[in-house]
């Protein structure tokens, strides 16, 4: 395995030793969005996006597991809407979190691999995250808001 650190400032401490912990943030995911995440690492890890599913990989890791009924409405978990801002510039930007094959940029739905998306998963209204982005740039942002999707129909109701 190669070594992340290169990657992302910031990694949180993980159980293999890899690196350090600026990134201190909890975050939460559901059982379901778990599940279907780590289906994603396992065919992106031999692709183009391999890095990103690392990193992905490393966040789903670290994050607290939740039944997606004990899921706090204020979370971000993969198809909410959220706005957020850029802590360096003040400029605010609302998103849906999706996966790679619904994602449509010009339609404010970001891929849960890119480096927003993952930063974004499990965090909470109020909660903050510094994000090393390519090039050695870096990022700090705030979750501002949150708005899950409507739950499906309950074909019994």
């Amino acid at each position: 395995m190669r070594n992340i650190d290169s990657l992302r400032s910031g990694a949180p401490q993980h159980r293999t030793g890899l690196a350090s912990s600026a990134r201190e943030t909890p975050i939460r995911v559901t059982e379901e969005d778990r599940v279907q995440l780590l289906a994603l690492v396992d065919r992106a890890l031999e692709g183009a996006e391999a890095a990103a599913a690392e990193l992905l990989e490393l966040e789903l890791e670290r994050a607290e597991i939740l039944p997606a009924k004990d899921m706090p409405a204020n979370v971000i978990t993969m198809r909410s809407k959220a706005v957020y801002e850029d802590v360096g510039t003040g400029k605010r930007m609302e998103a849906e979190l999706a996966f790679p094959e619904e994602a449509d940029p010009a339609n404010s739905k970001i891929s849960v691999l890119a480096p927003v998306g993952i930063a974004l998963l499990g965090l909470g209204e109020g909660q903050s995250i510094a994000w090393q982005l390519p090039r050695g740039r870096s990022r700090t942002w705030r979750v501002l808001n949150v708005i899950q999707p409507p739950e499906s129909a309950d074909p019994t109701s």
